[in-house]
């Protein structure tokens, strides 16, 4: 990969809080807004594993300023407790990133009423309650930045991931109708989906791939990537740029957009 010129994205000492960030995406983007001199606030259900990825970060990025919190996505009363204690501390928060686990894999008839709710209560409403404890502190001190990490099915459903593409739909529906709310207070919603990017979530999709179509796992990510026009998966850290880049001052007229970062493989306009 090519080496970044580095720009002044004016996160430096920025307080940012990225949600279920031990691993993955929520991770890499961690990492780059630390790079960038932010105030990191990450968080995860198990305080041990949040901790432990709070010391890799510091490591990885030279920047002491990463704080780990346990919050559970999925329990009003965690969010809740979790902006407390960030505005508590730093007296601000002008970044939140919004990150979740993706719901249970299949399609319609293999879903219980019981799997439909957990879907939404996951993957849609936890965003909405962090969007609720947020926007207050943005609203006062007049900026604000709201990045939800969907998926790619916002811009052409995936086979097999019905629960994943009706929520993440909404979330598009919801992050659209806040952004024109907001954005007077200088507040930008927007929307980002990762399509084929090198994480673990893409590896238990491909494994689950192989045991549809009776094929290897690697004969499913052979078969992706030559479907991919830049002939590869995404690296986290490409994913991420995106994610800061919305995050940052540099933004000032992009909001209400969903942006798909998958190397070209959507057909869909």
């Amino acid at each position: 990969m090519e080496r970044m010129i580095n720009v002044d994205l004016g996160l430096k000492e920025k307080v940012v809080v990225v949600m279920a960030s031990s691993k993955g995406l929520g991770k890499a983007s961690a990492l780059e807004f630390a790079k960038e001199g932010a105030i990191v606030i990450i968080s995860s259900r198990s305080q041990e594993s949040v901790d432990a990825a709070a010391e890799e970060l510091r490591t990885a990025s030279g920047n002491e300023h990463v704080h780990a919190y346990a919050c559970d996505m999925s329990k009003a009363q965690d969010i809740q407790q979790l902006f407390h204690k960030v505005n508590e501390q730093f007296g601000r928060i002008d970044v939140l990133v919004n990150n979740t686990g993706g719901p249970k894999a299949g399609g319609f008839d293999n879903m219980s009423d019981e799997d439909w709710y957990a879907a939404f209560d996951r993957n849609l409403l936890s965003y909405i309650r962090t969007c609720r404890e947020v926007l207050p502190y943005m609203k006062e001190q007049q900026f604000g930045r709201i990045i939800n990490i969907s998926s790619s099915s916002t811009k052409e459903v995936i086979d097999g991931l019905i629960l994943s593409n009706t929520m993440r739909a909404g979330m598009v529906g919801f992050a659209k109708t806040l952004a024109r709310e907001v954005a007077g207070d200088n507040i930008m919603v927007n929307t980002v989906g990762p399509g084929k990017i090198s994480t673990g979530r893409i590896a238990e999709l491909n494994e689950a791939a192989a045991k549809r179509q009776g094929i290897t796992a690697d004969e499913v990510l052979k078969n992706t990537e030559a479907q991919i026009p830049t002939g590869r998966l995404g690296e986290p850290a490409e994913f991420a740029r995106t994610v800061v880049f919305l995050a940052s001052a540099a933004n000032s007229y992009v909001t209400g957009q969903s942006i798909v970062v998958d190397g070209g493989f959507l057909k869909a306009l």
